[in-house]
């Protein structure tokens, strides 16, 4: 009588060690295919970034060699002082090292304000405003470059960091409604909380909800830094002098002319040398940078 319960017991065990064995072989089928495929998106994302870093230690001869050769052989150290020394690289670097400082000052500033105003304040027409904030992202920078150029002329600007500084106190559209978007994740009782303290609204922006928004501050941080910094139509269009010019308008020159072949090798390897603040800057706020991609736009 006890003999059919434990053979039903025994095949119910053994059916569901085979789900387990199944479920686990389908996990670690599942983890290898997508291991498998990050690895292979890694090496077509790298393979460029490899071929630079080859062609910045290569002769100028050996870099359109048929078939091409990844290991240079000899390789060439000096290409990083020569394409360094060239030109005034040392300059062009604190140049732009000054740009990008002024400009990140004014947008986390005036986009941080902003869109704390759009998100939290009450005033008739705000969302109206907004719209047509947001509206003004669908315009080509095309279309405003010689209206803007002819406003800096005239106020005696060109040739002068104003042009690239100023317009970064008057806010981004995109940063602001990044930004807002993170403000409106932000529990109210914390302003209320405030206000019963005495804040008023720019104390409560200042103290207390600046401090919350660090994540979102160091996302616009690290694009703003980029795009600045990799900016070429700007300082190209508005600084004449040389001692004005920006690392981004010095690898330009690595790219020849009618009269000159393009220096590939020493492009590289200056190339090399401008990615490193970028890189760095990325490594070190990392994790603050990705929290603030991960909470932006989470509104709760």
């Amino acid at each position: 009588m006890t003999t059919v319960p434990n053979m039903q017991d025994g095949a119910a065990l053994q059916a569901r060690t085979r789900r387990k064995m199944g479920k686990r072989l389908s996990e670690r089928l599942t983890a290898f295919v997508s291991y498998l495929l990050l690895i292979a998106g890694s090496v077509v994302i790298l393979a460029p970034f490899t071929w630079m870093i080859s062609t910045s230690l290569k002769r100028k001869i050996d870099v359109y060699v048929f078939p091409p050769e990844w290991i240079p052989d000899p390789v060439m150290w000096s290409n990083y002082r020569e394409a360094l020394t060239t030109f005034p690289f040392g300059l062009y670097t604190l140049n732009s090292f000054t740009i990008v400082v002024f400009v990140l000052l004014g947008t986390l500033l005036s986009c941080s304000f902003s869109s704390y105003g759009f998100a939290r304040l009450r005033a008739p027409g705000k969302d109206l405003i907004f719209l047509i904030l947001l509206a003004t992202l669908m315009l080509p920078s095309a279309v405003t470059m010689v209206p803007l150029y002819l406003l800096f002329n005239r106020l005696g600007w060109i040739d002068t960091f104003l042009p690239l500084i100023v317009p970064s106190f008057f806010g981004s559209a995109f940063f602001i409604f990044l930004m807002r978007q993170f403000y409106m994740g932000i529990p109210r009782e914390l302003e209320d909380a405030a206000r019963i303290d005495g804040c008023n609204a720019y104390s409560t922006w200042l103290r207390i909800m600046v401090p919350l928004t660090k994540p979102v501050l160091a996302t616009v941080a690290v694009f703003c830094f980029m795009w600045t910094w990799n900016d070429f139509m700007g300082p190209l269009i508005y600084l004449t002098d040389e001692s004005k010019r920006t690392i981004a308008l010095g690898l330009s020159y690595f790219q020849g002319s009618a009269r000159s072949s393009p220096e590939m090798h020493l492009l590289m390897a200056a190339t090399i040398y401008s990615i490193i603040p970028c890189v760095l800057l990325f490594f070190v706020s990392q994790k603050v940078f990705v929290k603030g991609i991960v909470f932006t736009g989470v509104k709760g």
